[in-house]
């Protein structure tokens, strides 16, 4: 086979218990909730026969459970259960001969979120809802025996493997570690005995499906906790691993609960795959890294570098079901990356919703929207370059329809431009870049710097008019809110207005919150220096002290700026944020000395400050700033104007529905309807 010219490492086979891997990307593990549906099969098929068809080498599905107590709804547990798992197995095999499919074993342990939830002891999660019922040594045998059936029916089922998951605070990993391992027995105690349960879990694992059948295990390389694994530990849990017929490790860099952030926008691409290196000198089998790694130069360069043997991209796989494939022809500003942003997957999973793709809006929902060739191709006129816009526009004329997008403004992106100005949002560039190229493949004609009216639309004659025109910022009406202290977000944020020392913002949603980030940041964005990103989140990884984790109290860079973000409500700050990030915004904040206050009434702003009411209390706030983030209204005028002429037009965006600056709502709505234009 002839090396690939630009991704040598990426495109070379690699062989794995008797088969060979076409190329070094696997798709990793999502639990999508497509798992729990009565139509589970067909739509699980469809999932991942894109994925397949999109050339990565290996698929790897979400985590299924082998155990009544393991969590979730998806298992497999029976002869009944296997005959739905071979629908998808024989549907994968179908389309892609050349792809392996491996099902992912995952027993959550303490983090089932039910009352028999199960552990080594009784010590409950941080983010668990029950304390874990203590394993008897009956028991210990009985998960041991699940694990083993499960994996023998997944073979039965045509899986070409199992990966099992050891990692991020599930049943496996509470073995391991002392602080949720506190027995006394043959399974805890001494580090010995403390691994005894993972490695007794693999020699039946291998037992009952013998030596040609994909063998993957997870492990966490460094568990981002107190408390956690040590490095010696690691490597000796690997090798015992090894030693008892695993084919390929894969690392995991978290525990659920864990102080760390390891898989939001803010984390530098690769970060952890230097963990992965490290190990990888120990062993002989192969090593899959992941975390963080979005786009293919990314990938090779990683391998180039001997981190790692393969590299798992999840989330990508959800925004870009292509990527592979595009990188292979040499396409990459075709990929749609992800922007780990987590709004439409980890934060679904983990409430409990289906999960998607902000940027994606088809990701698990292929059985329902379909782009397919229009029946009648009509010209259609898009106003407004926002990510609504840009999502009907390109969609509908990739189904044939000519479409012309308007906007008044020097560049496409809408609120998308504010976005990639935050530091740790950076990626945001990346769909703008998508868009822009897929605005030229798909023949979109675009009118940059042009304010549409009526007459404008009339004149051209367009079948249709899609009104995408976003929103405007709120304006409270508060006494003295014309004063020169008070400035617009949007104007912060794109560098037009001057902010003082002293500064509040009004409005805590997110984007008061990226407005605080905004302001108070000094020195290089974490998200674009591992060094930076690791003394901002307490991680050593030079030295790997138990957990990954040095225990100082992180220290994140400031300006020095004192600023108050403000809120109405009396609910506490951040609340409605992204399940699975905000918290790290939070902190973030907290760290630069960023105050944070809830139920606060407004009166007025002077020459003096802001004046209000905090906890009942009349304070003044000596500010040399007032930034507005009070909200936003949805720009309507040219949708009235059109109706007022009697001209049919649909709303989408922004200008349908403000509140909080929805993009995932945005762009799902705008699919959805260029679907079916």
């Amino acid at each position: 086979m002839t090396a690939h010219a630009k991704y040598p490492h990426v495109f070379s086979p690699l062989k794995v218990a008797g088969t060979t891997l076409k190329n070094r990307i696997l798709m990793g593990s999502m639990h999508t909730g497509l798992e729990d549906l009565p139509d589970a099969a067909e739509r699980l098929s469809a999932y991942f026969v894109d994925r397949a068809r999109g050339g990565v080498g290996m698929i790897i599905t979400g985590g299924i459970g082998p155990h009544p107590t393991a969590g979730h709804g998806a298992k497999l547990l029976n002869d009944e259960d296997a005959a739905m798992h071979r629908q998808v197995t024989d549907a994968v095999h179908a389309a892609a001969p050349d792809v392996k499919i491996v099902m992912q074993i995952l027993h959550t342990g303490p983090l089932a979120g039910t009352p028999d939830c199960v552990a080594p002891s009784p010590v409950k999660s941080r983010i668990g809802r029950f304390a874990p019922n203590e394993l008897t040594e009956e028991g210990i045998e009985e998960q041991i025996a699940a694990f083993a059936n499960c994996a023998r029916l997944a073979r039965q089922a045509g899986y070409d493997g199992v990966e099992i998951i050891g990692s991020a605070g599930y049943l496996i990993s509470t073995f391991l570690v002392e602080k949720t391992n506190q027995r006394s027995d043959q399974w805890g105690g001494s580090w010995e005995s403390r691994m005894r349960f993972p490695v007794e879990v693999v020699r039946r694992v291998r037992a009952a499906v013998g030596p040609d059948f994909i063998f993957v295990f997870r492990i966490s390389a460094m568990d981002m906790l107190q408390g956690g694994l040590a490095w010696d530990e690691v490597v000796s849990l690997a090798k015992a691993l090894e030693a008892e017929g695993v084919d390929v490790i894969s690392t995991h860099f978290c525990w659920h609960e864990s102080f760390v952030p390891t898989i939001a926008t803010m984390v530098p691409r690769a970060a952890f795959a230097q963990v992965t290196g490290r190990l990888r000198k120990e062993l002989t089998i192969p090593l899959i890294t992941s975390n963080r790694i979005n786009m293919p130069d990314v990938a090779e360069e990683v391998l180039a570098q001997g981190h790692a043997d393969l590299v798992s991209m999840a989330r990508p796989m959800l925004a870009d079901a292509d990527l592979v494939n595009k990188a292979f022809e040499g396409r990459e500003d075709e990929i749609n990356t992800c922007i780990a942003c987590n709004q439409a997957c980890l934060d679904h999973t983990f409430t409990g919703k289906l999960t998607s793709c902000l940027v994606n809006a088809r990701a698990c929902r292929e059985v329902d929207i379909a782009i397919t060739p229009a029946a009648t191709a009509k010209t259609i006129a898009v106003v407004g370059a926002g990510p609504a816009g840009l999502a009907y526009a390109t969609i509908a004329a990739e189904r044939g329809h000519r479409v012309t997008l308007y906007d008044a403004a020097q560049e496409i992106g809408g609120q998308f431009n504010l976005a990639k100005r935050i530091p740790g949002k950076e990626e945001f560039h990346e769909t703008l870049r998508y868009f822009a190229r897929m605005i030229q493949l798909r023949g979109v004609t675009l009118r940059l710097g042009t304010r549409v009216d009526v007459a404008l639309l009339k004149q051209a004659g367009f079948d249709e008019v899609v009104v995408a025109t976003g929103i405007n910022p709120r304006t409270p009406a508060i006494e003295g809110i014309g004063h020169p202290k008070v400035v617009r977000y949007i104007d912060v944020i794109a560098g037009r207005a001057e902010v003082g020392q002293k500064v509040a913002i009004m409005g805590a949603g997110g984007i008061g919150f990226d407005v605080a980030e905004l302001i108070t940041h000094a020195g290089i964005s974490a998200s674009l220096d591992v060094d930076t990103f690791a003394k901002e989140w307490g991680i050593d990884f030079r030295n790997h002290p138990r957990g990954g984790v040095t225990g100082i109290e992180p220290q994140v860079a400031s300006n020095g700026r004192e600023v108050t973000l403000l809120q109405r409500k009396a609910t506490p700050v951040g609340q409605g944020l992204g399940r699975t990030t905000g918290w790290t915004h939070r902190l973030t904040l907290q760290r630069r000395g960023v105050k944070m206050v809830s139920g606060v009434e407004y009166h007025s702003i002077d020459d003096q400050g802001l004046h209000c009411t905090i906890g009942g209390e009349p304070q003044l706030l000596d500010v040399d700033t007032v930034i507005l983030c009070a909200g936003q209204e949805s720009e309507r005028s040219l949708y009235d104007a059109l109706l007022a002429e009697g001209i049919k037009a649909q709303l989408i965006g922004g200008a349908f529905e403000a509140s909080e600056l929805d993009a995932k709502r945005a762009i799902q709505q705008a699919t959805e309807l260029a679907a079916a234009a």
